[in-house]
């Protein structure tokens, strides 16, 4: 029981020895105050002569902080304040004239002179300009940039010939002289990888930059991510030692480890679209050295079965462009409709140097199909085109960002396929957070189907609104035009948008109201349904999850109802 008291009672006094700070400037300066209090730091004195006994040591702290910020010409003094058992500290300080810059010679030489670089005058703008007060800190700011800049852009032999601050305290002037020797910018050489199972010519197609190349630490940083991207590797370490240079090139060493081949995945989710569903993915992630791959995805719910599967040859590079074949078989049985298809095709996807994912791709699908008071079958080669971007902040919960889609799909009759037909579909997503709590999230999408013989469309090539991610107070695509008996058809057009406003009341807790506008039509003179609604997110560690109560407006005999979905807002 001793000892633990003992501890107790050391505590309580180490607490107790901690005496109070104050500085009182004169001329009034926070900036000073501030760098003082942080440089004094906390009272180690338990009483007013401990403080007496320390007082010089922290006048001398305090004359270094205002020094750093230019005032060499300080008057210190020193009083005790406040009661016996709570002691303060209280430095009077008297500023005097700050020091200013006299001559300022902050300049790079050598090879590197007047490279992008080394340009200087976004560093320095607004800082130590002759006439200006001398403020160490910034002669260490742009003292450790020049140095960072020479170890980003390879410049690793050179070194600071000058390097100094010479004041003269009795005219309060100061002098700058800073100077940079770059030396040789050294080059990145041969790409060096570890043993791995992946061909070499598959591994360099990967490397985007070419031998002999200025070094740029962005370049090597760049090749790590990319190598983990590609979806090969388990581990990734990429160096550039600058101690193996010869020549002035560097080489550089990728350190890999393969991922295990295949992967299998199971994931099971719930809306109010398609209930419950469930899933089972394999991927073979390489199938042989040339980095082929290979995976087959089943998807079950009460309404919609598919299985897909598909093979895929990486172009160049690897990372980014790829050939895709192919296949699958879907049931769908939704409402009024009813539909089977199979698909095969083949599609080009790459990554565009402007950020924009573009796919182009032929297909060919034959759909048998029932809707309304009608059933048919067909058979189309469908070419097309699509580009998608996202750009967001803030990972798997974004507090802004955007996302744009568009994609063209046509046909040709006599060309395998039964009818002509060509069909856009574009989409608009954005969201921007005010003050970290406040959200505001807007889509629209927009569609349309140009043909003489709808009848002959399938209902996967026509547009349906209504549901968890369309016009909300509507059940899944039950706003659509009507045949002769009421039974939903698909529309020729398609409208459909959204704005909605998120508090986050708790973290990763959000209420959220909305209004969505839209409708499935044969014409965009038809009418449209709006619906208002309120909901409750919470950003759990897998995405979103949402639930929402949403009433037509239009309509107001739809009553409420309730959507529960799981994604990205974007």
């Amino acid at each position: 029981m001793a000892r633990p008291l003992l501890l107790i009672l050391l505590t309580f006094f180490a607490v107790a020895a901690r005496a109070g700070l104050e500085v009182n400037i004169e001329p009034a300066n926070e900036q000073v105050k501030d760098n003082i209090e942080a440089f004094v730091g906390d009272i180690d004195a338990a009483n007013r002569r401990d403080i007496e006994r320390i007082a010089k040591h922290s006048k001398q702290q305090a004359a270094d902080a205002a020094r750093a910020l230019g005032y060499y010409q300080t008057n210190i003094e020193h009083r005790v304040a406040g009661s016996r058992n709570d002691p303060v500290l209280v430095l009077d300080v008297q500023l005097g004239e700050p020091v200013r810059l006299d001559e300022v010679n902050i300049r790079v030489e050598g090879p590197g002179q007047g490279t992008e670089p080394f340009d200087l005058g976004a560093a320095q703008r607004g800082r130590l300009q002759p006439g200006d007060i001398l403020h160490h800190g910034h002669y260490e700011a742009i003292k450790s940039y020049i140095g960072n800049q020479a170890l980003r852009y390879g410049y690793f032999s050179g070194e600071f010939s000058q390097q100094r601050i010479v004041v003269n305290v009795e005219t309060n002037e100061a002098d700058i002289a800073l100077v940079y020797q770059t030396g040789q910018r050294f080059r990145l050489g041969d790409v060096i990888f570890s043993e791995t199972p992946f061909t070499d010519n598959l591994l360099q197609r990967m490397v985007t930059f070419n031998t002999g190349r200025p070094y740029d630490a962005d370049a090597i940083a760049k090749l790590n991510r990319d190598l983990l991207a590609s979806g090969y590797f388990e581990t990734v370490q990429v160096s550039a030692p600058a101690s193996e240079a010869e020549d002035g090139l560097i080489p550089v060493r990728v350190n890999i480890t393969e991922r295990k081949p295949h992967s299998l995945g199971f994931g099971a989710g719930y809306s109010t679209d398609v209930g419950a569903r469930g899933r089972v993915s394999w991927t073979e992630h390489w199938v042989n050295p040339q980095g082929h791959k290979r995976g087959a995805d089943l998807e079950l719910s009460l309404p919609r079965q598919e299985i897909t599967g598909y093979y895929q040859v990486p172009l160049t590079p690897p990372q980014t462009s790829s050939l895709r074949f192919f296949g699958g078989w879907q049931n769908e049985d939704i409402d009024d409709i009813e539909s089977q298809s199979l698909t095969i095709g083949a599609q080009h996807e790459t990554l565009l140097d402007s950020g924009w994912e573009r796919v182009t791709g032929l297909r060919l699908e034959h759909e048998r199909f029932s809707l309304g008071n009608d059933s048919g079958q067909s058979t189309l080669l469908i070419p097309g085109i699509s580009f998608q971007r996202t750009k967001s902040v803030g990972g798997i919960d974004p507090s802004r960002g955007y996302s744009l889609m568009l994609d063209l799909q046509a046909a040709k009759k006599g060309i395998v396929s039964d009818v002509d037909f060509a069909r856009i579909f574009t989409t608009a997503k954005g969201l921007y957070t005010v003050e970290e709590n406040h959200r505001f999230l807007a889509r629209v999408g927009l569609g349309a189907v140009f043909t003489d013989e709808l009848a002959q469309i399938p209902p996967s090539l026509r547009f349906f609104a209504g549901g968890d991610q369309s016009v909300r107070g509507y059940d899944y695509r039950t706003l659509s035009p009507t045949d002769s008996s009421g039974e939903r058809v698909g529309g020729r057009y398609l409208l459909d948008s959204a704005l909605e406003y998120q508090y986050e009341f708790i973290d990763n807790w959000r209420a959220a109201t909305f209004v969505d506008h839209g409708n499935a039509m044969d014409s965009f003179t038809a009418a449209r349904e709006t619906s208002i609604g309120l909901g409750i997110r919470w950003v759990s560690p897998v995405g979103p999850i949402r639930v929402d109560v949403a009433r037509s407006v239009s309509d107001p005999d739809e009553g409420f109802r309730i959507h529960f979905s799981m994604g990205p807002e974007l």
